[in-house]
């Protein structure tokens, strides 16, 4: 049980520290897409 809990804050910790690794490129794939879908006639 104490092992999962240790497990469970690393993974924690190791989300914290990488989240804006995954949110900035998911930000500029939105951004293009809805300027794609804004400047198309």
């Amino acid at each position: 049980m104490q092992t999962l809990q240790h497990g469970y804050k690393g993974l924690e910790l190791l989300v914290e520290v990488n989240l804006d690794r995954f949110l900035i490129p998911l930000a500029l794939g939105g951004a293009l897409f809805l300027a794609a879908y804004i400047g198309s006639p």
